[in-house]
């Protein structure tokens, strides 16, 4: 007879946040990355890790959506899925997660299924260190940016980064003392390291791994499907003659009369007037996208950025340009350079030119953009000060 072991680990992979940030039309971890869900593939890292009992805390409503998955993604030991409804906020998740625990479990790690591409080696070593005596450990990366104190828009001092460090999940614990934690907790923390430390234990902490990142906007989700579909090179005979250089023409246009404040040439400007449109109505960027996938012979922007795709709904320059540089790519070219035209009355460009074009450039890659402005004397609804126009030209090369 085959004796089964009994997991002394439970992973609970809390599912059930609402996406509002990302805006997927549902729930974030149901919102497909590719042919899968963010919570398939949060769950596919969870089962290559040790073995586990693992608990999917899903939207109320959506448990078998979150059930599909997860026995999906378990293959042949379904055995180890629960699903049970999330609460109102993350901890009374947890809570619910917490109470599905099986009693022989001595070991709870929480992940988070917006960080869908966290690899087993992070989970591998949460557990290591639980079952090495520690009570409480969360995986964390270095700070490598310059971090700042600010007081209403003021520095007000640097902050040492050689104490900082960014968490992430999964975080793991002693069950006992999650529990006991859970219980004697007052108010609502930022995480469950921050819960367990404020009821007197310390934290651990291992190396946790770049690929860890959390699926939050509609960037992180455009990271996210990069990653799980990388571009893959196209290998080429030495004899095949060299692709000659192409080039495309965008155009938009938008009319003063949105929501909020003005974003255009991937920039704010406080005080305009914003733009209608169903992204941020940036013309600027649009008709650089426009000209970069008409040089590439991808279409244009409604193709790959129409209104059926909601993630782009309020999205700004650096988005649209970092995904279509990757389509570009995809299809075996590279940004060569842009120029683009901007016909409006307002705003001033003249101030702003240089940095609008390191915004730019920097969101294709580094290929060089430049930026001119002009008014049209009145002319037209430009000169009459009811929109922006935007005129671009693109060169492209095969990569």
């Amino acid at each position: 007879m085959t004796i089964v072991p009994v997991p002394r680990v439970a992973v609970i992979v809390v599912a059930a946040g609402s996406g509002t940030r990302l805006g997927g039309g549902g729930p974030k971890a149901l919102v497909g990355l590719d042919a899968h869900t963010i919570l398939r593939h949060a769950l596919r890292g969870v089962f290559a890790g040790p073995l586990a009992q693992v608990v999917v805390v899903a939207p109320a409503g959506r448990e078998g959506d979150a059930l599909t998955d997860a026995l999906e993604a378990a293959g042949g030991r379904r055995d180890l899925v629960t699903v049970v409804a999330g609460g109102v906020s993350r901890q009374d998740s947890v809570a619910a997660g917490l109470n599905a625990v099986w009693p022989d479990v001595e070991i709870v790690l929480v992940h988070d299924a917006a960080r869908a591409l966290t690899p087993p080696e992070v989970f591998e070593r949460v557990v290591a260190a639980i079952a090495g005596g520690e009570d409480a450990v969360l995986p964390v990366l270095p700070v490598v940016d310059t971090i700042k104190r600010v007081r209403s828009r003021t520095v007000v001092t640097g902050v040492d980064r050689d104490e900082l460090a960014a968490a992430q999940t999964p975080q793991g614990f002693r069950r006992d003392i999650l529990e006991t934690a859970y219980r004697v907790a007052d108010r609502e923390y930022t995480d469950d390291a921050a819960l367990v430390q404020a009821a007197g234990h310390e934290v651990f902490t291992v190396a946790g791994d770049a690929r860890s990142f959390k699926i939050t906007t509609p960037a992180d989700l455009e990271r996210a499907r990069a990653t799980v579909a990388p571009i893959r090179p196209v290998a080429a005979p030495l004899d095949t003659p060299p692709v000659p250089p192409r080039v495309g023409v965008g155009t938009d246009v938008h009319a003063f009369g949105g929501d909020g404040t003005l974003w255009l040439a991937g920039l704010e400007w406080p005080g305009e007037p914003a733009l209608h449109g169903h992204s941020d109505g940036d013309a600027v960027a649009h008709a650089i996208v426009d000209a970069l996938l008409a040089a590439a012979g991808l279409g244009d922007i409604g193709t790959h950025f129409g209104v059926d795709r909601p993630e782009f709904a309020g999205a700004h320059a650096d988005a649209f340009l970092r995904r279509t540089a990757e389509l570009l790519g995809e299809a075996g070219w590279r940004v060569g350079n842009v120029s683009v035209q901007v016909q409006a009355n307002r705003p001033r460009f003249a101030a702003r030119r240089a940095e609008a074009e390191a915004v730019l450039s920097a969101a294709l890659g580094g290929a060089p953009v430049s930026v001119s402005a002009t008014t049209t004397d009145g002319l037209g609804f430009t000169g009459a000060g009811e929109g922006v126009a935007a005129f671009a030209v693109a060169l492209v090369t095969a990569s």
